[in-house]
Formats: C-alpha cells, sequence, structure tokens
C-alpha cells in the first residue's frame, strides 16, 4: 500500500478495525482538552496476523513522514515487532523484554518503540482488584490468549514488588503453540516464582477445561480478542466460572458474547464483571502522553475529566 505525507501533525491508529473505535470520537475532545494544537488521529487498518511487508511499510512510512508523530499499535503488537524491529531506532526495555510494540513516537529525529501494556494493563487490573486480593483468598488467574495482552498483565502480577499479593497460578492458553513458547520464554526471562500453566486450546471446549479447576475468587481475562476482532468467546455457554470469581473481558465494544456468557452467571456465582473501558482509557492516555510528550495523570481529578470526557464523547456516561 502506498501512504500519504499528512499534511498536519497526525496521530495514527494502527488496527483492524479502526473506524468503529470510540477514540475516532473521543481523541479530538481529549487534544482540546489537553490543548494538542491542530492535530488528527487517522486509523490504519491490517489483517489479523498481516504480511509482514505490510507492517514494515507502515512503520517505514511512519518513520519517514514528518509530520506523522507516531502511532498506537493494537492486535498487531506481536507481529509488527517482528517485522520491523530493525527500522526502530530506540527500543524501551519493556519492548525488548516482551518482543512486542503499543506505541511508536519520535524523539529527537530517531523512531521509538515501546511497550505500554505493562504500565496501562497494571493501572487497569489494580484499579478494580480488591485490596490484597490474592493475599487474601489464594485465587489464580486464566487468561485465554497468549498475546502482548496477557503478556503485559501476567507481568505485572508476577512483579516480586507484590510481595505476597501475586496470583497462586496462572493458567495461559492459546488456539496455537507458537505464542504459548514465546510467552513461556518471557516468563522464564523475568524469573518468577508463580507458577504458570501454558495450555494449547484449540477448542471453547479446552477453555472451559482450564477454567473448571480454577479457586474461587480467580481472575478469569478474555484476551483473545473474540467479541472485537473476530465474533465469538474463547468459552462455550456451558463453561463453569469461578465461584466469586473477578470476570474481565479486555474489550469495550463489539459483540461482547464472553460479557454475556459471565452476566447469565453473575448472581448464581457472586461474580465481579469488568469490561475495557478503563483499559482503553489507560491505554490511550499512556501513548497519547508519550506521542504527544505530556504528562497525563493517571489518578485524581485531572484524570476524572479526562475519563468525564471520553463517556461523554462515546455516550457511555
Amino acid at each position: 500500500m502506498s501512504y500519504s505525507a499528512a499534511g498536519k501533525p497526525t496521530f495514527y491508529f494502527i488496527g483492524v478495525t479502526t473506524a468503529k473505535s470510540s477514540i475516532m470520537k473521543v481523541f479530538p475532545k481529549w487534544a482540546d482538552y489537553l490543548e494538542l494544537g491542530d492535530v488528527e488521529i487517522k486509523g490504519i487498518d491490517l489483517a489479523l496476523h498481516d504480511d509482514p511487508n505490510r507492517y514494515r511499510e507502515v512503520v517505514a512510512f511512519l518513520k519517514s513522514d514528518p509530520l506523522s508523530l507516531g502511532a498506537l499499535v493494537t492486535t498487531h503488537k506481536l507481529d509488527l515487532y517482528s517485522a520491523a524491529r530493525d527500522l526502530f531506532d530506540v527500543i524501551d526495555p519493556h519492548a525488548r523484554l516482551m518482543a512486542e510494540t503499543s506505541c511508536l513516537s519520535k524523539r529527537d529525529g530517531q523512531l521509538v518503540c515501546h511497550a505500554k501494556d505493562p504500565i496501562s494493563s497494571g493501572l487497569s487490573v489494580d484499579g478494580f482488584l480488591p485490596p490484597d486480593h490474592f493475599t487474601n483468598t489464594g485465587a489464580e488467574v486464566l487468561s485465554m490468549g497468549a498475546g502482548g495482552s496477557t503478556i503485559a498483565i501476567t507481568w505485572h502480577l508476577m512483579q516480586s514488588s507484590r510481595g505476597s499479593d501475586r496470583p497462586s497460578r496462572i493458567v495461559v492458553t492459546n488456539r496455537s503453540q507458537p505464542r504459548l513458547d514465546h510467552i513461556r520464554m518471557i516468563h522464564e526471562e523475568i524469573g518468577s516464582t508463580v507458577p504458570v500453566d501454558y495450555v494449547l486450546a484449540p477448542t471453547s471446549e479446552d477453555n472451559d477445561a482450564a477454567m473448571a479447576g480454577l479457586k474461587p475468587g480467580s481472575l478469569v481475562i478474555n484476551a483473545t480478542g473474540l467479541g472485537k476482532d473476530a465474533p465469538g468467546s474463547p468459552l462455550t455457554y456451558s463453561g463453569a466460572f469461578p465461584d466469586r470469581g473477578i470476570i474481565w473481558e479486555l474489550n469495550y465494544r463489539g459483540n461482547l458474547v464472553f460479557l454475556d456468557q459471565a452476566e447469565a452467571q453473575r448472581d448464581a456465582g457472586s461474580l465481579q464483571i469488568e469490561d475495557g473501558w478503563s483499559y482503553f482509557i489507560h491505554g490511550w492516555t499512556q501513548v497519547i502522553s508519550e506521542v504527544f510528550d505530556v504528562s497525563i495523570p493517571t489518578s485524581g481529578p485531572e484524570f476524572d475529566e479526562i475519563s468525564r470526557i471520553a463517556a461523554k464523547a462515546t455516550g457511555r456516561s
């Protein structure tokens, strides 16, 4: 594909169905509030696991175009990094460890590759987990999908700085083996003492089985993209969520079957159900802060106002 030079400072969203994202309504409102000036956002849609040359074309364009300031990358975090890592002038430590990128920015003429998910996912999950949840319950984590989000979330929950407030076990499932091998390698490099099971789960029934053995209070995450990037859920309607479980759908838009499945068991299982809205807010504000070199707080009155603006722009409030 050919890309047209930006006519004004431009921020890109590299995804699958970018036109459907709330950010297209939210970003202009945030740009006004943050006083970013005359800037715009453009989406770049790529197919799931696209041709590596497509990823390289996008990165080469962003690197060479003066008014293209940077990008947020979703869905393609691992594939884009793998295809284009030699085009980055600077790679931050998180991106190097996790072999992924969620943010591209420019500093002093250099293209910088960042992995912001360890920060944004940590802010999001800690925002809804009860205090000392894992310490008090001995709960486990099941994350379905072994892509960038699961890498970031498990990295955060494994940190020794959390003390005893870490999962007693983590289970990662995925439909194909290579992604499981990749996340296992990263976990080994981290050197965490949290035990992890890596489960090949090509069918929804396989994920049901992985969930069946979880302890009460466990955190169950849909990190597959199903419900947004593709229809459906990683579970069947026969899958039983853990008693008093915390259920996290990383998506906030689309045909969220996984959320429907959790809602059907909410009362009987005393479930706490979370969607991806806070992850959306933290994910985007972390990247915007980096690309535009502005300070955006992660809590407090200004963050609350940023969240309110987003909710109003999307009709969520």
